[in-house]
């Protein structure tokens, strides 16, 4: 599997602070990956430089070769975050074609359709954010994020505010979206603080230690596709979740 997205040497500081000194990894084309590490210590700072969101101080990072900010202007990024940052007074097609209307993309109603109906809202077409739940509205997001057709799709904490049956359901859910070939995504970059949905979702799960950061560990999660919830009783997943806190430390 080749490399999307190569970094070398990656140092970024805030002020005199140090968020990390010359991370070294890289992203699989097609890979499921994610991000876990304790809370302060630079995942979605991490996530924002990948995507070209906040500058990096020092070392070299490439998407397919190229510079982040090539990908970014052939709007070959999705970005989905915690908050929807939904419209409250734009029904969901609205919404969702809005950053094409920002950007001058030609659009028809038919593409918004269409990405409601990859993420399982097709009929809500007319619903305003207030008449939807949580996690209808992220559904609403990510189908916004899809309006560009992205190789990469990069998601912080995207369903962390929500309760664990629907966070259940939305797992399964994106990984649904991820292989739906309209969807067009090769890649997920997936910033997460649980453990568990780390495991469930991924390919691999880069492992970041407490500030300032390294890498600690990445690991491969060898889980067989498709991923199902009865999985989470077997006793592979529950070997990775005792590694994973050991080596975050929260045994």
């Amino acid at each position: 599997m080749s490399s999307i997205i190569e970094v070398q040497d990656l140092s970024k500081y805030y002020g005199k602070h140090l968020v990390y000194e010359k991370l070294n990894f890289d992203v699989k084309e097609g890979e499921f990956l994610s991000i876990i590490g304790p809370s302060g210590c630079g995942k979605t700072t991490l996530l924002k430089i990948l995507g070209g969101l906040i500058e990096h101080s020092s070392g070299n990072i490439s998407i397919n070769g190229q510079p982040v900010k090539n990908a970014l202007k052939a709007r070959k990024l999705g970005f989905v975050f915690q908050n929807p940052v939904l419209l409250p007074w734009r029904i969901s097609s609205s919404n969702i074609e809005l950053p094409l209307e920002i950007q001058g993309i030609n659009n028809s109603p038919k593409l918004s359709d269409e990405m409601l109906k990859i993420v399982g809202l097709e009929g809500f077409e007319n619903y305003y954010p207030g008449e939807l739940s949580g996690g209808m509205q992220q559904r609403v997001a990510i189908a916004r994020a899809l309006a560009f057709k992205p190789l990469i799709l990069m998601m912080d904490e995207p369903f962390g505010a929500l309760d664990e049956i629907t966070r259940n359901h939305m797992n399964l859910e994106l990984l649904r979206i991820w292989k739906e070939e309209k969807a067009s995504i090769s890649t997920v970059i997936f910033v997460t603080h649980s453990i568990p949905e780390a495991v469930f979702l991924s390919d691999r799960i880069l492992v970041l230690s407490a500030g300032p950061a390294k890498i600690e560990e990445i690991v491969d999660i060898d889980l067989p596709r498709p991923r199902k919830t009865e999985m989470k009783h077997s006793k592979r997943y529950l070997e990775f979740m005792e590694h994973l806190r050991k080596i975050i430390g929260e045994d």
